[in-house]
């Protein structure tokens, strides 16, 4: 059975995924970040699900927007600074 790691996992997240939901962070919408990557809206939200899922296996959940940004400060991925 697998177990969680502790809290401060990371997970290993692409540099794809990374790419994107920092595009989301950005964005008012998953359709205005596809459209700033020039992908389409369902592939965003494949890459957010992964991002949730990678999220929820390290044992931080992060379900929501916020939650997400606040765990992207937390691993070194952002700033509040660049914001």
């Amino acid at each position: 059975m697998h177990e969680p790691a502790g809290p401060a996992a990371i997970p290993p997240l692409s540099d794809r995924e990374i790419e994107v939901l920092l595009a989301w962070f950005a964005a008012d919408s998953k359709t205005d970040t596809a459209k700033a990557l020039y992908i389409a809206p369902c592939t965003v939200h494949t890459h957010i699900t992964r991002v949730r899922a990678k999220y929820e296996a390290v044992g931080r959940p992060a379900q929501t927007k916020a939650a997400l940004f606040a765990r992207a400060i937390q691993d070194g991925l952002t700033s509040v600074d660049s914001w």
